[in-house]
């Protein structure tokens, strides 16, 4: 692998887990409860979630807006 090619797959890791961490942190603030109403005031398990919740932000994100009838 050239180092271009690896400073590219850097950066896109990068980008992907900073776009990833902006969608977990919105999503357990302000989507968690309306998408799961068991998990009000439940705030101790949250943080556990956010490692997924980076790794899989894209379908969050898209789950997340087809629950609130946001058209795509």
């Amino acid at each position: 692998m050239s180092l271009g090619a690896a400073q590219a797959l850097l950066q896109f890791a990068t980008l992907y887990g900073a776009a990833g961490f902006g969608v977990g942190v919105a999503f357990l603030v302000f989507g968690l409860d309306r998408c799961d109403p068991a998990a009000r005031g439940a705030y101790g398990f949250r943080p556990l979630l956010l490692p997924g919740l980076i790794l899989l932000w894209p379908l969050v994100l898209w789950r997340w807006l087809a629950r609130a009838g946001v058209e795509h």
